[in-house]
């Protein structure tokens, strides 16, 4: 099943069980996938749905830090929900350690040696853990690993 037929299908019950948060994420969730295919001038495949969903996810984490630094308790819960919503459609993350092997994967396929070869493992690692994994971890582990 596609991504829009999930979220086609989930909207409808969540309409039926009333579940406004629920519904208004996924309609985010809808109009984001939809201004990026008029944006392309088409269908989305798979890899470009994955980081709409990512750029959805990356924006409310975003704004969770914020309404935390603010003191805004009401909003947090709010952007929280939303964050557990749009997780539901996000492939299965990767582990530290799975990410952890990617990254000396990368490392001995790249012969980086410092941290002035981390675009390099970058370029090798990103492409593999797209959706899977938060891009600041990854970044922090590769950096871990080439000092």
């Amino acid at each position: 099943m596609s991504l829009l037929e999930r979220l086609n299908n989930d909207m409808k019950q969540a309409m039926k069980n009333k579940e406004k948060d629920r519904l208004t994420v996924i309609r985010m969730i809808k109009a984001a996938l939809q201004n990026e295919s008029i944006r392309i001038g088409g269908d989305l495949s798979e890899d470009a749905e994955l980081t709409v969903l990512s750029r959805e996810l990356k924006q409310r984490k975003d704004s969770l830090q914020e309404f935390e630094k603010a003191g805004r308790t009401d909003l947090v819960e709010k952007v929280r929900t939303e964050i557990k919503y749009v997780e539901s459609y996000m492939p299965k993350q990767l582990t530290e350690e799975e990410i952890v092997e990617i990254v000396k994967q990368a490392i001995s396929e790249t012969g980086a040696a410092s941290k002035a070869d981390m675009g390099k493992v970058m370029a090798v690692v990103m492409p593999k853990v797209k959706g899977k994994a938060d891009g600041s971890l990854v970044n922090k582990l590769v950096q871990q690993h080439l000092s």
